[in-house]
This record gives C-alpha cells, sequence and structure tokens, in this order.
C-alpha cells in the first residue's frame, strides 16, 4: 500500500510540475509579446511612411538634378547598375541632405542596355536623407528608404516598410552596411 501511495505521489508531482512548466511557457510566450507590442520598431511606422510618402514627392524629378553621377556597376543589395544624385531638398519646411541612387538590372542586362534605356531596367529608388540632429544619432541621423520605380514603399519579408531606421540593430541592411564606409559618413560615393 506504502509504494502505491507513493507512486500516486509522484505522479501527482510530475502532472503539476508539467502543468506549471506549460503554464510557465505560456506567461513567458505573453511576456515576450507584450514586450514586442511595447517597443517601437526601428522603422516602417506610421511616421516612417508619412516622411517617405513626403519624400517622394519632394524628390519629383530628381533625375533632373545637376549633381548625378554616371550609370556605374553596382553592388548587391542595390543591383548591377546604380546611377547617384544629390541635392538639398526641404520637407516640411526643413533643409535636408539627400542622396538618391537608381537600381538597376534585369535578366542579361549590360551596361550599355541600361545607359540606352534606363528607365527599362530601373528596380528600385533607394535615397537616404540626412534627418535632423538627434534623428538616429548612433548612424549620423540617416533616414532610409526603398521605392518601387513608381513611388511605391518597399516592404521586407516580414511585410514592414522599408522607410526610416532600416534594419537599425540588425546584422544586415541598409544600416550594418552603410557602417562600413570610410571616414564614418555612411557614403561609400566618396571613399
Amino acid at each position: 500500500m506504502t509504494v502505491v501511495v507513493v507512486i500516486v505521489a509522484v505522479a501527482a508531482m510530475l502532472v503539476a510540475a508539467s502543468v506549471f512548466a506549460q503554464e510557465s511557457e505560456e506567461m513567458a510566450a505573453e511576456k515576450v509579446l507584450k514586450k514586442a507590442e511595447m517597443m517601437e520598431m526601428p522603422f516602417g511606422g506610421e511616421k516612417d511612411v508619412a516622411f517617405a510618402k513626403a519624400l517622394w514627392k519632394t524628390i519629383g524629378g530628381y533625375d533632373g538634378w545637376p549633381m548625378q553621377s554616371d550609370i556605374m556597376p553596382g553592388k548587391s543589395p542595390h543591383g548591377m547598375f546604380i546611377r547617384m544624385y544629390y541635392s538639398i531638398v526641404t520637407i516640411d519646411e526643413v533643409a535636408y541632405h539627400v542622396v538618391v541612387k537608381d537600381n538597376y538590372g534585369g535578366e542579361g542586362v549590360t551596361l550599355e542596355m541600361v545607359k540606352e534605356n534606363p528607365s527599362g531596367y530601373l528596380m528600385a529608388v533607394t535615397p537616404m536623407l540626412q534627418r535632423e540632429p538627434g534623428y538616429d544619432a548612433d548612424n549620423n541621423d540617416w533616414f532610409w528608404v526603398k521605392y518601387g520605380p513608381d513611388g511605391s514603399i518597399g516592404m521586407n519579408d516580414m511585410d514592414v516598410a522599408m522607410a526610416g531606421r532600416v534594419a537599425k540593430g540588425m546584422p544586415m541592411g541598409c544600416i550594418a552596411c552603410h557602417a562600413n564606409a570610410g571616414g564614418g559618413d555612411y557614403l561609400f560615393a566618396n571613399d
């Protein structure tokens, strides 16, 4: 009889421990979700999207800006060929430095093909705009955005708009890559 009581007691303890562990896992998962909901994404939020839309309207006609590069070989993720433009633009009565990069590509595309028909091979437009001091002091206050050729804001694999401090704190993405530019300015063009 004593053995049966011990077995029943051990079984009851195992069941209780299993239920407690399951509840603990569920509570931990809930805490993680609540924390994620409370954290503000460093990019893709309403303010970032609104600013990106205002930027697209402001840079309309950028291909006519006097400060632009020739079409040249590019690197991933920007495309096989790129062309860069620079200007100062005004959004909400604030002046900002902006670099716009046209990203060209396509099956079998060559430099000559892009030069003959740039709009036919334009895959994306990727500006970086230097915001006001304090916007993102860790990364020289750069605002990043990826547009389709039509001005639509690109989305990442998690369906987050690629506008703002894109991929801040991540090992890959706009900030991580451009942090490697010489001179600490996040710009490769002048290295």
